[in-house]
């Protein structure tokens, strides 16, 4: 490897020194407190590193890996969601009853898995991304073993992720067999002069679908997902909303931008049912949920089904539409689950509608913060999403997807009822529950109130004065 190598890489190897220096300061006994602060610094030291001007972009680092704006974009989306999560995570397990310490080292492999995926070139860093991502969520989402729904949930993780583990590998295999070739570019032009899809090569990218659909948690394999979100911590209930999908997302684009899939009518249509399923499914089960992890779980299927709309026309535009529409997505959930965070105690969570009853009156600041990601989830005008929902109907309109248009508004209706609901009930009346838990005042509380704040004021400002983004993101497409 050339210095210039390790100069595009220095965000993902600052992360891999990230975890040995964790486990350096644990073994010196730091304090919490002590790994919190170092964590931050690393994540943003990571941050600070990911534009460097001495390289230009795009850089390939053969064979595995191509750092490009693409992909600096969305490193830059994982490395600000874990450094939220990482904020939230002190607040969440300080005084819990399992040591938080080894959590940061788990965090940052998580980080790093994403990282990888987001760069990916080759079947080879693909997997490993993904299993780098995948095995440290094992650990963070049983991480409070003495909880019956941590365990559950870390189980049903394990089993489901090593099941699609097992596809994704076969099709991979089928492919490799069809093509003799691994990297993304190879496998493009063996492909590319064939009037279809060879049989074998279109069974294996059906069978490496089924693998990633059961990581982005999209219908019909969502079944995991509610489970999941509600048993898991909610730091890293958010890092499976965030981190988890944002990676899964770019090497799927980058895939299918590479093999030029979306042109062979077959491939679009199973993107095209796979979206639609996702929308219809996980809005409807959403309005039945009183549980707010539970109906934030059923959302981000729908989420997922709203981005796999900008999959199918296979466009620069929709996929400029789809990369506003995941900073939209990935701002209001870190928001709404940075609050969730704010109002749990050490002993139990506030995870049920009814413990939200009349905080405006109590607590204004969170409830207005959590209206605003509320609303950006539903698409209400004057917020990022949505301004990228409109984006995302611009995009599928051009080419004639009337279908799909019409089902990601139909979707989007059914979802204002659930959204609308939780608002209402924030506004409600009062008192709240006098057992509602919540968290004394600090230090720590106050600057994870700010920064929630912050991501909520940006989710207005993205709302209102889109372009700048918009901007920077064709900048990245055109490139």
């Amino acid at each position: 490897m050339s210095p210039s190598d390790y100069i595009c890489l220095l965000p993902l190897i600052i992360l891999a020194l990230a975890s040995v220096i964790v486990m350096l300061v644990i073994v010196a006994k730091g304090s919490h407190k002590t790994i919190q602060f170092v964590s931050l610094a690393l994540f943003a030291l990571a941050f600070a590193s990911l534009f460097p001007e001495a390289v230009p972009l795009p850089h390939a680092v053969p064979p595995l890996l191509l750092m490009d704006r693409f992909g600096a974009f969305v490193i830059a989306l994982i490395l600000l969601s874990g450094g939220v999560v990482c904020l939230l995570s002190y607040l969440y397990f300080e005084g819990k009853e399992e040591g938080p310490k080894e959590y940061y080292l788990l965090l940052f492999l998580c980080s790093l898995g994403g990282g990888i995926l987001a760069i990916s070139q080759h079947f080879i860093s693909f997997f490993l991304g993904l299993e780098i991502l995948t095995i440290a969520l094992y650990a963070l989402i049983a991480y409070l073993k003495s909880r019956p729904k941590a365990i559950e949930a870390g189980i049903k993780y394990l089993v489901l992720a090593a099941f699609s583990s097992a596809f994704l590998l076969m099709g991979m295999a089928l492919i490799y067999m069809e093509v003799g070739n691994m990297s993304f570019a190879g496998m493009s032009g063996a492909i590319r002069d064939a009037p279809s899809l060879p049989p074998l090569f279109l069974a294996g990218l059906t069978m490496l679908l089924v693998g990633v659909g059961f990581k982005l948690a999209v219908v019909p394999f969502h079944m995991w997902a509610a489970d999941v979100y509600q048993g898991a911590p909610i730091p890293v209930t958010a890092l499976i909303a965030t981190v988890s999908k944002a990676g899964v997302l770019a090497v799927l684009i980058r895939l299918f931008l590479a093999l030029e899939v979306l042109s062979f009518p077959r491939a679009a249509l199973g993107i095209g049912l796979l979206a639609v399923a996702s929308i219809l499914v996980g809005n409807i089960l959403a309005l039945q949920q009183k549980n707010i992890k539970r109906l934030l779980a059923y959302s981000s299927i729908a989420h997922l089904g709203y981005m796999l709309v900008g999959f199918v026309p296979g466009t620069r535009q929709s996929f400029e539409s789809l990369s506003f529409y995941l900073v939209s997505y990935i701002l209001a959930t870190l928001t709404a689950f940075g609050i969730i965070a704010c109002r749990s105690s050490k002993s139990e969570e506030s995870e049920l509608l009814k413990d939200y009853q009349g905080l405006f009156w109590s607590h204004p600041k969170e409830a207005l913060i959590l209206t605003i990601s509320m609303l950006s989830l539903a698409g209400i005008p004057l917020t990022a999403g949505f301004t990228g929902k409109f984006y995302l109907l611009l995009a599928t309109l051009e080419p004639d997807y009337w279908a799909l248009a019409f089902v990601l508004v139909l979707g989007s209706a059914v979802g204002l009822y659930y959204y609308l609901r939780v608002i209402t009930t924030l506004f409600g009346s009062y008192p709240i529950q006098e057992n509602t838990p919540s968290l004394p005042v600090t230090s720590f509380y106050i600057l994870c109130l700010s920064l929630i704040g912050m991501l909520a004021i940006l989710t207005i400002v993205l709302g209102i004065f889109p372009s700048p983004l918009i901007e920077y993101i064709r900048g990245i497409w055109i490139s």
